[in-house]
């Protein structure tokens, strides 16, 4: 039987919770089980099946994240899901993206 990514995620929470302590430590308070998971699933085991990692190595992935190596996957992801231009309307953003048509 295979496991599945809640299998594993249900296996490991002792260790992300624990991972979850030491960042509140580190005045990350907002940083959850999830979020850790989330980061694990993206960056870590990116290129690699979780059904086929042993336990041992997932836990220590996960204990072995620093809150700094956390934070800089946090802030590149929210550089690549950021809408710029969501406060805008279309006309605005016309205005903005071709200045030569705006009269002066």
């Amino acid at each position: 039987m295979e496991n599945t990514y809640e299998d594993v995620f249900t296996h490991v929470l002792p260790a992300l919770e624990s991972k979850k302590s030491e960042f509140e430590v580190y005045q990350y308070a907002t940083v959850t089980e999830s979020d850790i998971w989330k980061y694990c699933v993206s960056k870590k085991w990116r290129k690699k099946d979780i059904a086929t990692l042993p336990l041992y190595q997932i836990v220590n992935d996960v204990l072995s994240i620093s809150p700094a190596e956390y934070m800089t996957f946090e802030q590149i992801d929210q550089f690549k899901t950021a809408n710029w231009f969501s406060e805008i309307n279309q006309e605005e953003l016309h205005l903005l993206l071709n200045p030569k048509n705006v009269d002066a």
